[in-house]
């Protein structure tokens, strides 16, 4: 894969290169309406999709950074983004242009005051691992092999004037108005600032590790506080492949669901015992190893549940409290999913869409297992998704809907489902967490 020399630091580099794609865009849509004289519209749309999600990938991978990041969150929103850019982007989660080796070198010695020959016993300047915020690289101390993460110069300084550049672009395509939208960006910003400090990810590392490590099936690396800085983290390098191309190939049922049972129990123990949740589940945050159990990786985006918030959130999870049309809106308002300036219209038509997205999306709480390979199941919700990506009754309405802790906990179970749907883990005890001691 090509490397990397520099990357855009300043805002208006950053700036300038997304206002090149900009341009790029545009004359996609040229072409697109082209396309339309002599080709159907799904055609013509589907290559216009095509053409848009590399011009804008090429883009963020050249930034890296909190651009790229918010490339990697919407791929994995499958059920409203089109198929183009959740392939594209997907790419994001380990798969981007790394730095080049005079570029790793010149990187190190700036964040550490050191050269990595100085450090370990041997270190390989090519990347093995590249996302969105860092690259991994192998290297060796006294007969240990370690992974060493290494942050992209300049994440940490323009992850404000990135968001900026792009707050227009999410704005439209979640239908959220400017008015009281400083919610939502400023907690994606905070969790970013706090996913570009290593020695914040090291200290939550070993918390969850230490808290987590009584789940079957379930491993994660140590890591080593003497070799990691604000901008490095150095960890056991773990053996195994990411969970994506395990599931590429497995035929083993009793694998996936032994490996699906061990990252739901994760999940489930780390919201309801733990109120603090791993809100980045990609499949490049996890391997498979040889003997099929999960390692985890990557505790930069960590979330904290706070009560006020589980409360009504849970309480929405259970049949009887859907059904119960009274108790539903109360609840619907402690959630700030309805607000008390709405209008009557806004009230029945807010209510009856998220009385039908619940009962859907909360079907695994119903029972005491569940079969996450069912395709109806997921093919309801990604079919949901669109029907509402596409309302025009909706766009015309104020889509600032929900507390700020919608973001990341809605991220997390979307993710979660969707890694559980790729594993087609079949039979999942829903509430083995409560046994564990």
């Amino acid at each position: 894969m090509k490397t990397i020399n520099k990357i855009p630091v300043s805002k208006i580099q950053r700036a300038s290169k997304l206002v090149s794609t900009g341009a790029k865009v545009g004359v996609n849509y040229l072409k697109y309406y082209g396309d339309k004289l002599t080709k159907t519209e799904l055609e013509a749309r589907s290559k216009l999709n095509e053409n848009n999600a590399e011009d804008i990938y090429d883009s963020l991978k050249q930034l890296k950074g909190s651009a790229l990041k918010v490339a990697q969150m919407l791929s994995m929103e499958k059920s409203i983004m089109p198929q183009a850019y959740v392939e594209k982007f997907s790419l994001a989660q380990f798969s981007v242009p790394p730095l080049s080796p005079a570029l790793v070198l010149k990187t190190f010695k700036t964040y550490f005051g050191k050269l990595p020959n100085e450090l370990y016993d041997s270190f390989n300047t090519t990347s093995v691992n590249a996302a969105s915020i860092g690259q991994v690289h192998i290297a060796e101390k006294n007969g240990k092999k370690l992974a060493v993460k290494i942050q992209y110069p300049g994440v940490a300084q323009s992850i404000s004037s990135d968001l900026a550049l792009v707050k227009p672009i999410a704005m439209k395509m979640f239908n959220i108005k400017g008015k009281d939208s400083d919610k939502y960006f400023k907690e994606v910003e905070g969790k970013l600032i706090e996913e570009t400090n290593y020695i914040l990810e090291v200290q939550q590392s070993k918390e969850i590790a230490a808290a987590c490590a009584h789940i079957p099936n379930l491993h994660f690396p140590q890591y080593y506080e003497d070799l990691s800085s604000e901008r490095i983290i150095t960890m056991d390098y773990m053996e195994g492949e990411h969970l994506s191309e395990f599931t590429a190939h497995n035929t083993n049922q009793e694998a996936a669901n032994k490996i699906g049972q061990a990252l739901w129990d994760f999940y489930m123990y780390q919201i309801h015992v733990l109120k603090k949740v791993h809100a980045d589940p990609h499949p490049g945050n996890f391997l498979i190893s040889k003997t099929n159990q999960l390692i985890a990786l990557d505790f930069g985006c960590m979330k904290t549940i706070p009560d006020e918030f589980y409360a009504p959130y849970f309480e929405l999870a259970k049949p009887e409290n859907i059904s119960n049309k009274a108790f539903f809106v109360e609840k619907l308002y402690q959630l700030e999913i309805l607000r008390e300036d709405d209008s009557e219209e806004e009230v029945a038509f807010f209510t009856e869409m998220f009385h039908e997205l619940l009962s859907l999306f909360t079907q695994p709480f119903h029972a005491e297992t569940f079969d996450f390979s069912d395709g109806e199941f997921f093919g309801k919700i990604t079919e949901l998704g669109q029907r509402y990506s596409k309302n025009t009754e909706l766009r015309k309405m104020n889509g600032n809907r929900g507390s700020k802790h919608f973001i990341y906990m809605n991220r997390t179970f979307f993710g979660l489902y969707n890694l559980m749907f790729d594993l087609k883990a079949k039979a999942i005890n829903i509430n083995n967490f409560s046994t564990f001691k």
